[in-house]
């Protein structure tokens, strides 16, 4: 039992609002509506029924009275009085209509009846006669309520019983009650109509208010699905962004505990860069200082000057080292210019350098980006081109840059015979990866016999 509850619960909140209102509404509201029907179609035809049986009651009363001795004095009805009821009933409209007719004494005696046989017989007051003389007019529609009026209502016909109380006209004391049931065929057709329309006016009001109701629960419950699907396409796309914010923080953390390390990298590249030349250099230029010729007095003035000139060569040598390892340090001053024209300065420079040419595939203009993604740009392009002269051999060296859906993507290319990128990644390459991650970037390698790409791509979107 427990579980069939629970698997109706669980397809009953599977439905929509709406279907739910529907079913719980529709079922509330035949209750109601069959709760306010029976009690309508009661009081109309309890209605009917009083108002029909005041009127017959009436009419009888108009009938009959005037032909009734004092009651209180006569305690039963002379011959004279019995055949002036007998005429009376059995003629016109109203003998047609009445099937019985009896008149009652307070004790259960028949004092008069259509059918002789029970005249002047005694019987147990049934409820209705009982009530009639208490001074009410009581009428029944095919509901006898003694074994009298089960026989009568067994000729199959629809009969009015009704018990109207005599009254006597000085005092209005009820000294008898009389009882007939009239023939309701046309009472009944009024009944059946005025019920059918009760039923008829109820059920319309019931599915007026269910279909107006429900008009405003299902636009209000397609309302409700919109926002939902909304919100929860909201709230995906919500949970997917701190996803991706979550990997790239970590990956800025890890690019930042690289860079560091990188960082170090490259000063003791810088520091062996400098031991290795420039410093070798002069420490030979300071050696060939002290060299004999400049102490001794033999010496000839034309040794003296080829020595000289080997100094001075020797510190030139050195000056040039310096300035080379100074320009690959030092950045020209791009935070004004554009993407476009930092990525021709970069290209410039390295066809002055190493005299080569670049083939450059560029738009007229780029989104505008912040400082720290155009030096990452520069250095990208200028380390990818050194690489392509000193690996590649500056075989078909070309830049491209572009937009591909909403992402700003630049290339560095050459023909040169390529490298395994899963095993040789320089310090350069590696320096530049941790540069282009640690600002949301991406960077790509792919490199084999037919050369060496490099990408890197940046979220215009993100850029500041």
């Amino acid at each position: 039992m427990v579980r069939l509850l629970g698997d109706f619960f669980q397809r009953w909140n599977r439905l929509s609002l709406a279907l739910q209102f529907l079913a719980a509404g529709g079922f509330g509201l035949l209750a109601v509506m069959l709760v306010v029907g029976l009690w309508v179609t009661s009081q109309i035809r309890q209605g009917v029924i009083r108002n029909s049986a005041a009127t017959t009651a009436l009419y009888v009363d108009s009938v009959i009275a005037p032909l009734l001795p004092d009651m209180r004095k006569s305690r039963e009805l002379g011959d004279t009085v019995k055949r002036a009821l007998d005429e009376t009933l059995g003629q016109g409209g109203l003998g047609k209509r009445l099937v019985s007719f009896k008149l009652w004494r307070r004790d259960g005696t028949v004092l008069y009846a259509k059918d002789a046989k029970l005249i002047g017989r005694v019987f147990q007051p049934s409820a209705n006669l009982v009530a009639a003389f208490d001074g009410n007019v009581v009428a029944e529609f095919n509901k006898p309520d003694d074994a009298l009026s089960q026989a009568e209502m067994a000729k199959g016909v629809p009969l009015l019983e009704i018990y109207n109380p005599v009254r006597e006209p000085w005092s209005g004391d009820v000294v008898a009650v009389s009882e007939f049931s009239e023939v309701a065929g046309d009472f009944q057709a009024t009944l059946n109509s005025a019920l059918l329309w009760s039923w008829l006016v109820v059920a319309g009001a019931t599915a007026a208010a269910l279909a107006l109701l429900s008009g405003i629960v299902f636009r209000g419950s397609r309302t409700i699905e919109t926002q939902r699907g909304a919100l929860e396409a909201k709230v995906a796309e919500l949970q997917t962004l701190l996803s991706q914010n979550s990997s790239l923080r970590q990956r800025v953390q890890r690019a930042s505990r690289r860079a560091t390390a990188i960082n170090e990298r490259y000063l003791r590249r810088i520091g062996a860069d400098l031991h290795d030349g420039p410093a070798q250099l002069v420490a030979l230029a300071a050696l060939r200082m002290d060299s004999p010729i400049f102490s001794d007095p033999d010496a000839s003035t034309e040794d003296r000057e080829a020595e000289i000139s080997g100094i001075h060569k020797t510190l030139d040598e050195a000056m040039r080292e310096i300035r080379g390892i100074c320009n690959g340090l030092v950045l020209p001053q791009i935070e004004t210019a554009d993407v476009t024209d930092i990525l021709r300065l970069a290209i410039t420079e390295h066809e002055r350098r190493t005299d080569t040419s670049v083939a450059a595939t560029l738009p007229r203009q780029l989104p505008e980006l912040g400082p720290s993604e155009k030096i990452s740009i520069y250095r990208f392009v200028q380390e990818g081109l050194n690489n392509a002269y000193r690996h590649g051999q500056g075989r078909d060296q070309a830049v491209k840059a572009g937009m591909k859906r909403n992402r700003l993507f630049v290339e560095v290319l050459d023909g040169g015979p390529g490298f395994d990128p899963a095993k040789t990644e320089g310090l350069g390459l590696a320096g530049l990866r941790e540069r282009i991650e640690s600002i949301g970037g991406h960077f790509e390698t792919s490199s084999g016999p037919q050369g060496t790409r490099l990408v890197i791509t940046l979220s215009v979107e993100e850029q500041p």
